[in-house]
């Protein structure tokens, strides 16, 4: 569902060049799917359908989503294993709670279930010994299809306390450009940062550079502890003119390289409402240079502002191609989280994570990934350590849940021949087992990777625990926004009743929140159906 804004338009050139650069080079994540693309749309090399917008929605609105085509049923007896990178986005859930708030139901392509689950933080147990993370499997049934089940995958990232956070290099690339003068663009920028600013320590070193409207270096780097020169800096920057940053990303990254911490955290983090007037003219130029310094050991996060021109799936990509994260900040409450409850985040405890999962048939007769549709790795991606994946800061939480169908429920699957040459793997003496999980991860300083494995058995009976309940009721309302073919049936009612069993560990209210949100959108659904 669009929105009308006429901020969106102020700066339709430049979404219109941003846009062509996009497309032209290609960029995007590798997926699964198949099929044709929609009229009106290109498949691309990768599954994934990059659907150009009709008349009537560039008209009013110049967001822009990426078209998911969900996960299919797979049978471990064709696939035996599901391999996928990790993902700690949130910024679809944030997103899409901007546009329940304002009392419209969201795009169904702006629904992201990996970033809804991922939003929350969950009591996994922490990392023991030298590794940096954790890794915890469960088992129960799943709500909104009782005869399957839901399997869940949980990681937990070894939560640095602040004297234990090494120094950061921050450099900050903000959009001063005519568009972000909204309240909720740049003055929310600069409410988010005096959040940040406020934990900063001497070790710390805060550089800001500024493009569009005001191009250039604004903070040198700066340490920590000067706490006023950088908040008399934010407080000064304005949001006016439409011309070109030259070479505003560039001159970041040279800032970056110029302060880079041995041991620390080094990171240019692009706070804009998605144009890409950072001074790089080509896309694929701009992937390279990103490319090329994650490599190095500088990083790149995004914070993406503001609505009506927001490019929510270019953003992603840059986040992704920088070893970064990328969020959506609607309010100050979620500078807080961003910048406050998960500001050790932005300190890598563990790079290029990636989970292969491997299916017993005896126990499975079909499974399927929930979400991560733009994660999805080939099988020998796994042990190749030169293939990039999702990083995970400081106190990061990571879930990702199976739907799977046990031996002996029916479910219609396309048919494929037997293989004539392999048979499928022996289970005797693994009866109990449903599936086996291997994680590899990076320690942020090495290109070896190291793997953690885990076998999740049991019968899977119960309700699960209040953190699985509470996953399982965040899955369940994506998928009824989303108006998912593998809805089952959900519904909102039950949602809320798991939601509000499920509430009692919440720290930051983001579980009440959370229930509030259903009860938005609820009322929205039953008006819509009623008109």
């Amino acid at each position: 569902m669009s929105q009308t804004n006429p901020n969106g338009l102020r700066k339709r050139y430049v979404h219109a060049f941003a846009f062509a650069l996009i497309a032209s080079a290609g960029l995007g994540f590798t997926g699964c799917g198949g099929g044709q693309a929609p009229r009106g749309s290109e498949m691309r090399a990768d599954g994934m359908v990059a659907q150009s917008a009709p008349d009537s929605f560039n008209k009013q609105n110049a967001e822009s989503y990426s078209a998911i085509v969900e996960n299919e049923y797979r049978s471990p007896l064709v696939e035996p294993r599901s391999t996928f990178s990790a993902d700690v986005n949130t910024a679809s859930y944030s997103n899409v709670r901007r546009f329940i708030n304002e009392g419209k139901l969201p795009p169904k392509d702006a629904v992201l279930l990996a970033e809804f689950v991922n939003y929350f933080p969950y009591q996994y147990p922490a990392p023991v010994g030298n590794d940096p993370v954790s890794l915890t499997l469960d088992i129960a049934p799943c709500p909104w299809n009782t005869e399957h089940k839901l399997a869940r995958i949980g990681v937990h990232a070894k939560d640095l306390s602040l004297e234990d956070i090494p120094a950061r290099n921050l450099v900050f690339l903000i959009d001063t450009s005519g568009s972000m003068a909204d309240s909720n663009r740049l003055p929310l920028v600069k409410e988010s940062l005096t959040l940040l600013v406020n934990r900063l320590t001497d070790k710390d070193r805060v550089t800001i550079v500024t493009y569009a409207g005001e191009a250039g270096l604004r903070l040198p780097p700066t340490p920590g502890s000067r706490k006023q020169a950088i908040r008399d800096v934010v407080s000064g920057l304005n949001a006016g003119g439409g011309t070109y940053g030259e070479g505003g990303i560039k001159l970041a990254y040279e800032m970056a390289r110029r302060g880079f911490v041995e041991g620390g955290a080094n990171r240019v983090i692009l706070c804009t409402d998605g144009d890409f007037n950072v001074g790089v003219s080509n896309q694929s130029d701009l992937r390279q240079l990103i490319e090329r310094e994650r490599a190095s050991g500088v990083f790149l996060s995004v914070l993406g502002f503001g609505m009506g021109n927001y490019k929510d799936d270019r953003l992603k990509e840059l986040a992704n191609y920088g070893n970064g994260q990328h969020a959506y900040i609607d309010t100050i409450a979620e500078g807080r989280k961003v910048f406050v409850e998960q500001g050790g985040g932005l300190v890598c405890v563990a790079k290029d994570v990636k989970f292969q999962v491997d299916f017993n048939p005896a126990k499975v007769n079909a499974y399927r990934l929930i979400g991560y549709e733009n994660r999805i790795l080939k099988q020998e991606d796994f042990k190749n350590d030169a293939k990039d994946a999702g990083d995970i800061g400081s106190g990061h939480t990571v879930t990702a849940l199976y739907e799977i169908v046990p031996v002996g429920v029916k479910i219609d699957l396309p048919e494929v021949e037997p293989l004539k040459y392999q048979k499928p793997a022996q289970t005797k003496g693994n009866a109990s087992e449903w599936l086996t999980v291997k994680m590899r991860y990076k320690h942020p300083d090495n290109e070896q990777s190291k793997e953690l494995a885990a076998v999740l058995k049991g019968a899977g009976a119960t309700s699960g625990s209040e953190d699985f309940r509470f996953a399982s009721a965040v899955i369940e309302f994506g998928l009824i926004l989303r108006d998912s073919k593998f809805k089952g049936d959900s519904n909102f009612d039950r949602v809320l009743e798991r939601a509000r069993g499920a509430a009692n560990f919440d720290p930051n209210g983001h579980r009440k929140e959370f229930i509030e949100l259903v009860q938005k959108a609820r009322d929205l659904s039953s008006h819509a159906v009623r008109e």
